[in-house]
C-alpha cells in the first residue's frame, strides 16, 4: 500500500493547515479569526459586497457567512442595512473602526505570508504559483 503523506493533495493541505495555524496565532492578537479578517480585506476591496460574494470571496458558507457578518456588525467593524433595498442582498462596509482593526491586522498576516513566501526557492516561486493556479483550475471545470 503506498504511503499517503506521499501523496500531492496529502502535502497541499499539509501547509495549507500549517498557513491556517499561523494566521490563526497571528490574527488572535487582533481579536480577528482567518475568515473575519478575510471579509474585512474583501469589503476594503469592493465595499458593498453581499454575503453570497464575501462567503464565494473567502471560501465558506452562505451560513457562516452570516456568522461572520453577524459578529462584525456586533463588534462595530461593519456596517449593513436593516433591510434590503431591493432583492436579498444587504450589502456590507467598513466601518472606521473596521478599517484601523484590518490596517492592524495586516501586518501580521503579510509576515506570515511573507515566511512562507521566503521558505520557497526565489527562482521557483514563479514556478510554484502558476502550478498552484493550474492545480485548482483542473476542479473549475
Amino acid at each position: 500500500m503506498e504511503d499517503a503523506t506521499q501523496r500531492l493533495g496529502y502535502r497541499v493541505k499539509r501547509a495549507a493547515a500549517a498557513l491556517r495555524g499561523a494566521l490563526d496565532r497571528a490574527l488572535r492578537e487582533h481579536d480577528l479569526t482567518v475568515p473575519q479578517y478575510a471579509c474585512l480585506e474583501l469589503l476594503d476591496q469592493r465595499p458593498g459586497l453581499s454575503n453570497a460574494e464575501l462567503a464565494r470571496g473567502t471560501f465558506v458558507t452562505r451560513q457562516s457567512m452570516n456568522t461572520v457578518l453577524r459578529g462584525l456588525q456586533d463588534s462595530g467593524l461593519i456596517t449593513r442595512p436593516a433591510a434590503a433595498d431591493h432583492g436579498r442582498a444587504l450589502p456590507a462596509h467598513l466601518t472606521e473602526q473596521g478599517r484601523r482593526r484590518l490596517d492592524a491586522a495586516r501586518s501580521a498576516v503579510y509576515a506570515v505570508d511573507q515566511r512562507m513566501t521566503d521558505a520557497v526557492p526565489p527562482e521557483r516561486l514563479a514556478d510554484l504559483l502558476a502550478d498552484l493556479d493550474r492545480m485548482a483550475a483542473a476542479f473549475e471545470r
